[in-house]
């Protein structure tokens, strides 16, 4: 694991170990969800059960970028393509047998509902993001597959740096997330501190990618006070080439190992994202369709149709509301 074994580091954090480089936390919602049953803004967006959903990376120790708002460990990653990495079928039944085992606690708490403990037991939806750079992960087609068969819905998060990664991806997750947390090529330099000097060339060539990818497409901008939160126009302009169906301006959240790099002044407050939002919907002709206080984060969208509740619509640059349920 890197230059270093931090497992026993990893394990003190919550960190359920699968593999030599794999590892399953329990979501802050997915107990939420168990406990009070609120689901998080992928709940509220997208129609994900929290209580059903597996938080997991297949690459704990690979990422090519540096993020000053990362709340994970870094500093010993490797940052090109996984030479050792775990075994598809492995990691898919380890995932699951590690959540089953963090939620085994639960059952006896009054106030968990059983069936919904028991429902947790069968994930539903895998969230393959938590730490580490996926894509780096050589296997990820077959891990897709295995998810697929099995009926689980997949999100897969990647900084958009490894778009050889995108361009073989088959079968494709049911929800690609791109994280575009930069207006420009400086920027993103000192913000992410990439490893590879043409890695904003390298983003660029992903959402191009992205644009003509035949699965749901998420832009996300995290936004960091003081740091990459503004550049309107510039933001729009790389919307536009990856055209996804969501664009989800989402606040940086003071928490983890980004507390040793950031301060509590670069958190924004959630009328601080809703007023981009606002913004951006207005550059690039997408629709606010939603928002998430507690999570600073608004969704854009490029249609309102048969997207929402009934009685509940949206207004161009004002937030609607309304789940979009995720196709298995």
């Amino acid at each position: 694991m890197g230059d270093q074994d931090l497992s026993s580091e990893l394990a003190g954090q919550g960190y359920q170990l699968t593999g030599r480089h794999s590892a399953v936390k329990l979501c802050y919602w997915t107990k939420e969800s168990l406990v009070r049953g609120r689901d998080c803004y992928k709940g509220r967006f997208y129609g994900i059960e929290s209580h059903r959903c597996l938080q997991m990376s297949p690459a704990i120790d690979s990422c090519n970028l540096h993020c000053r708002f990362c709340w994970r460990n870094q500093g010993w990653e490797n940052d090109e393509t996984m030479t050792e990495y775990d075994d598809p079928e492995l990691l898919l039944e380890r995932s699951i047998a590690a959540q089953q085992r963090i939620l085994s606690g639960f059952k006896g708490d009054p106030e968990v509902e059983l069936g919904r403990w028991e429902e947790a037991q069968s994930p539903r939806h895998v969230a393959i993001s938590l730490t580490g750079e996926p894509t780096l992960y050589p296997k990820m087609n077959r891990f897709l597959e295995l998810c697929r068969e099995r009926g689980i819905t997949t999100f897969l998060v990647t900084n958009g740096t490894n778009p050889e990664a995108l361009r073989a991806l088959d079968p494709l997750p049911t929800q690609l997330y791109v994280s575009v947390t930069a207006p420009n090529r400086e920027v993103f330099r000192r913000l992410t501190l990439p490893a590879h000097d043409d890695a904003w060339e390298r983003l660029l060539e992903s959402l191009e990618i992205v644009r003509g990818l035949p699965t749901r497409r998420v832009v996300r901008h995290t936004l960091v006070r003081g740091w990459n939160l503004g550049w309107t126009e510039a933001y729009a302009d790389l919307d536009a080439r990856a055209r996804p169906d969501f664009i989800e301006p989402k606040g940086y959240v003071y928490m983890g190992r980004s507390r040793q790099r950031l301060g509590r002044d670069h958190v924004p407050e959630h009328d601080e994202i809703r007023a981009f939002a606002e913004r951006l919907a207005a550059r690039t002709g997408y629709y606010v369709l939603d928002e998430s206080p507690e999570s600073k984060a608004v969704l854009l969208g490029r249609s309102t149709e048969g997207r929402f509740l009934p009685g509940r619509e949206p207004r161009t640059g004002a937030a609607g509301s309304g789940a979009i349920p995720v196709a298995s």
